[in-house]
């Protein structure tokens, strides 16, 4: 081989050689670049792997308990308007009843005082054919006696006053007169007559009250 043609070969190997380097340095120069995934990095992209789906799956609980909590309101809401609608038709049928009962109350009353007015229109027509005083007071007791009638019908009665104790819850004590010992603290007369209905007093009697001689002297 001539001279020429192994200097030719040497600069052509050398080529080569610097091709090959080149190649190399670029290999190394990608693996720097890339770096092989190592356990720790595996097992924290497994970890946030599964908290992902647990935040997910927390997620949806949450949306399914508050779609569930928005049924839930929404049906007590209208369990609230449906029981309100009851209640003030209920109230509306209570009310409804005690007025009913209260017309009915007084129409049963005003019923039971015609009798009474009946009694009055004779009393006049009798007085006014028979002008005695008999006749006259004959009526009048009789109306009197028709009214008190009426009045019981409704639940009124009178109080007891005259010859009974002395009751300050039922008696008023207008005077006072001089008594046996024995109706001390009795009513003595009644002025004006008292009534109750049922256990309410609707006015006391207007009543005078005896005081024993004994004890008038010794004051």
């Amino acid at each position: 081989m001539s001279w020429f043609n192994k200097k030719k070969m040497n600069e052509k190997d050398f080529n080569n050689e610097e091709i090959l380097e080149e190649i190399l340095d670029e290999n190394e120069s990608e693996n720097a670049d890339f770096e092989p995934e190592t356990p720790k990095q595996q097992v924290k992209s497994m970890r946030e792997t599964e908290l992902e789906n647990r935040l997910k799956e927390e997620t949806m609980r949450r949306e399914a308990a508050e779609a569930k909590l928005v049924g839930v309101q929404a049906k007590f809401e209208e369990i609230k308007m449906q029981m309100e609608r009851e209640t003030q038709e209920m109230r509306g049928r209570m009310q409804k009843t005690l007025e009913d009962r209260a017309k009915q109350g007084q129409f049963n009353f005003l019923t039971t005082l015609l009798p009474v007015l009946d009694n009055l229109n004779l009393a006049i027509d009798h007085a006014e054919k028979d002008s005695s005083l008999e006749h006259l007071l004959g009526g009048v007791k009789g109306t009197a006696r028709s009214f008190e009638q009426a009045l019981l019908s409704v639940g009124v009665e009178a109080v007891p006053s005259v010859g009974a104790e002395f009751n300050p819850e039922f008696h008023e004590a207008i005077d006072m007169i001089e008594t046996d010992a024995e109706n001390d603290g009795r009513i003595t007369a009644e002025y004006s007559r008292g009534y109750k209905f049922g256990d309410r007093l609707l006015r006391p009697a207007r009543v005078q009250v005896g005081k024993a001689l004994a004890q008038t002297a010794g004051e």
